[in-house]
């Protein structure tokens, strides 16, 4: 049991009431005087150039107010690479894209004025396979590719092709390594992009005032980075942009970066500085904004007979779609993951972040790694399978440990974590070497429903720029109350609790007495970075901490005045100070919080307010021919086994029981760990039994609504559902603590397919194992149940 009085324990969430009553606000509850609406015109090709916007016909319908296309929307955006203009300009390079808006009185005259707008396109050759898009000669997506502003020294454009980044990783001699193996296994296994499906689009309120003065108002993660990049984009200070953030619907990293402001602030201004509202539908969601990025992998690695791992070559081909903006930093990422947490001494990765005809890609939840870790997770099953092994051993026989290295050089220490820990705890919880009876198989070939087991392990580190910070502010009201004020945004993962609890603990305050503003205003909010990378807890945690200890040292040099005494021989109460030899001598916070005033009227001290501030501590850029250098903040390690039911006459597949066990270093509340974990799943095994995105041969996008693009519901959760947690604690998280909001999405896809292969026999390089899948595999004789 946890020795803290906050941390650790069941808290609960702080915005629960409010979000299950309707009294939360979303940017979508706004209404302000003269507010007009904006519609979206989009392209019709998937790559074609473009010839004409005619608009004129937009701009004389009554009730229109403003008409924009690419003429107006040139502005360049991107958080890493900026590749893409507010509207398409030359040509279009997805489905979907955005080549001309309105904004209108109401929402039916905008939909009208768009109906009105004609483009002339002449179609371009398309491409949507990666392995085409990296020949010499294919047709290019960006042909000024070599003249985009770029993060340099991180990210690496190839001028004169459709790769937008190159990360490459090197250690030891890849070649003299195969030579030493005695089995060598190579696979190659493929994903489609994948939508993220919040529950609030990206609604967006922007207007663009005199003198440059422009309001945002946006369902968004980043505030801070929606106002660094707006002002990029349009040469206008930062100091002239408000950048608002009420209560979010969801986001899963779509909402991360920039994405409809530019254009909706450009309709307000050509309306004359009116406030323009845009409200994606659904299909506008899936068509035009961001979605998670596709990627083909290809894996080869050579094993000694005793079941070391002596090399591995590893090729990512991530299918970034018509923008890469924000996807190279996940082909940057996920290659610092892409042999999993596993020590190796030779390895040569190559991660290519590639541009195609299909919608961007952009940040999702576990940012690359659930991709990596299908391919990695299952080609170690393969391996343990052709070397006669059990898998488990063949894990542990392989994985990181004390004195370990990674693949980017880093030691493994103590505290860093550890995976071995995970992956024996689920393999206890669902009885992963308890071998099936002689009953329960007479069972399974009864019924036709086989049953298989399997387990995974999982790792991700923050994804984050070396100078990533937060800062906290940390406010005593007059009765003694205090008010936490940090720009994280708390979009349903449950940040804004645990901050309160560390600051509880860290003020010995009644949780109750702590709150925390539930809005972010950039003029009055402190900085953060972004509200990615499971880095919030962490982070913005230490903030948060960094100032209860400013506001704690205010305190004893104002109580060391009041009570006449040296602040050492003080001590904290629960809402007061005390003289610790004289404890009658104490005086509340309620009469120091703005200042204390003596009997005569005299008044000394003022407001206490503590600030605080962290930031990603000893990161380092990556050698740019080795992939060596510090690459994490810190590392949270996990695992995950399941056991499956398959339906042989139907495809269907069952979870029976899953289990997951995550490292993360300090458990700060143990239901929303569990409600991460739980949520993560499924949502994993959304994407490992369901979720495709699809196109037609001329790159027209086919999975735009819920009938075509199946998301899991609780219909769907494994009908038991285990968690754990290891606590190894990370020296530089509050409290010991690392982040897991990503983390159990990682390695879902894996576990299943492992246990489908070891169900029926057959094996699956690619997703999704949807019944008709899996059914067309069995009948096609792809399989012979395993009944061990």
């Amino acid at each position: 049991m946890s020795e803290y009085k906050y941390i650790g324990k069941p808290v609960k969430r702080h915005d629960g009431v409010e979000k299950v009553t309707g009294q939360a606000s979303y940017t979508g509850d706004l209404k302000m005087s003269g507010m007009l609406y904006a519609k979206m015109k989009t392209s019709e090709y998937a790559h074609a150039k473009i010839l004409k916007v005619d608009t004129s016909e937009a701009e004389k319908l009554p009730g229109v107010r403003a008409v924009i296309d690419g003429r107006h929307g040139f502005a360049k955006l991107g958080i890493y690479m900026q590749d893409r203009s507010v509207i398409a300009m030359d040509k279009v390079r997805y489905h979907g894209e955005v080549v001309a808006a309105v904004a209108a009185d109401d929402l039916e005259t905008a939909e009208r004025a768009i109906e009105l707008i004609k483009v002339e396109y002449e179609p371009l050759p398309i491409i949507q396979d990666v392995r085409e898009a990296v020949k010499p000669d294919a047709p290019l997506i960006h042909p000024d590719l070599g003249s985009y502003s770029h993060t340099v020294g991180v990210f690496f454009p190839k001028a004169g092709t459709n790769v937008a980044n190159h990360m490459k990783l090197r250690r030891g001699n890849v070649e003299e390594g195969f030579a030493k193996s005695d089995v060598i296994l190579e696979n190659t296994f493929t994903q489609s992009q994948i939508f993220h499906i919040p529950l609030e689009t990206h609604v967006t309120i922007v207007q663009w005032g005199a003198g440059d003065n422009i309001k945002i108002w946006c369902s968004g993660q980043s505030p801070f980075s929606v106002r660094d990049l707006f002002s990029i984009a349009f040469g206008v200070p930062r100091n002239n942009i408000e950048v608002n953030i009420l209560y979010v619907g969801g986001g899963f990293g779509a909402k991360a970066g920039i994405h409809l402001e530019p254009l909706v602030g450009l309709l307000s201004k050509a309306a004359g500085g009116r406030p323009v509202k845009l409200v994606p539908t659904r299909e506008e969601e899936c068509s035009t904004l961001p979605c998670r990025q596709g990627l083909f992998a290809r894996i080869k690695t050579g094993c000694s007979a005793e079941g070391r791992i002596l090399a591995e070559e590893v090729e990512l081909l991530w299918d970034a779609g018509a923008y890469a903006d924000y996807g190279v930093n996940i082909g940057r990422a996920s290659a610092t993951s892409g042999c999993g947490p596993y020590e190796i001494e030779n390895i040569k990765i190559d991660s290519l972040t590639v541009y195609t005809n299909h919608v961007f890609g952009t940040a999702y939840r576990g940012f690359g790694h659930p991709e990596v870790f299908f391919a990695v997770e299952r080609q170690r099953d393969l391996m343990a399978a052709k070397l006669g092994m059990d898998p488990t051993e063949f894990r542990l026989k392989n994985l990181l440990y004390p004195g370990s290295r990674t693949v980017t050089g880093e030691l493994i220490t103590e505290n860093t974590g550890r995976p071995d820990k995970c992956l024996k705890r689920v393999a206890e919880m669902i009885g992963l070497h308890n071998h099936y009876t002689d009953a329960e198989k007479a069972e399974m070939k009864r019924t036709g429903k086989y049953r298989g087991k399997a387990a995974a392990v999982l790792q991700k580190a923050p994804a984050m720029p070396t100078w990533a910070a937060s800062s906290a502010l940390v406010q005593m009201n007059e009765d003694g109350t205090v008010r936490i004020s940090v720009s994280g945004v708390d979009y349903g993962q449950g940040t804004y609790t645990v901050l309160q609890q560390i600051a509880a603990e860290r003020l010995n305050l009644p949780i109750e007495k702590i709150s925390i503003n539930k809005s972010v205003s950039t003029p009055i909010s402190p900085y953060d970075w972004q509200t990615v990378a499971s880095r919030m807890t962490v982070i913005c945690g230490m903030a948060v901490a960094d100032a209860c200890d400013d506001l704690k040292e205010q305190i004893l040099e104002m109580a060391a005045v009041v009570l006449r005494a040296s602040k050492h021989e003080i001590a904290f109460g629960e809402g007061d100070v005390y003289v610790m030899q004289n404890p009658q001598y104490r005086v509340g916070f309620n009469k120091i919080a703005i200042g204390y005033v003596y009997e005569n009227g005299n008044a000394v001290g003022g407001p206490l307010i503590g600030r605080g501030k962290a930031i990603a501590q000893g990161l380092t850029n990556l050698d740019p021919e080795t992939g060596q250098g510090k690459a994490a903040l810190d590392w949270t390690y996990g695992a995950h086994a399941a056991e499956i039911e398959v339906d042989t006459e139907t495809g269907d597949i069952e979870v029976l029981q899953f289990a997951s066990c995550i490292d993360v270093g300090q458990v700060m509340n143990e239901e929303l760990m569990r409600g991460q974990i739980v949520g993560g799943v499924l949502q994993g095994l959304g994407c490992a039994k369901s979720e495709y995105v699809s196109h037609d041969a001329s790159g027209r996008l086919l999975t735009r609504n819920f009938t075509d693009y199946k998301i899991p519901t609780f219909k769907d959760m494994p009908k038991k559902m285990m968690v754990d947690a290891v606590e190894t604690p990370q020296l530089d998280g509050p409290y010991g603590a690392r982040g897991c909001g990503e983390h159990p999405l990682i390695s879902v896809t894996s576990v299943m397919a492992n246990a489908l292969a070891n169900a029926v026999g057959v094996q699956f390089f690619d997703l999704p194992l949807s019944a008709d899948r899996v059914y067309r595999r069995i009948q096609a004789g792809n399989s012979g149940p395993k009944l061990s």
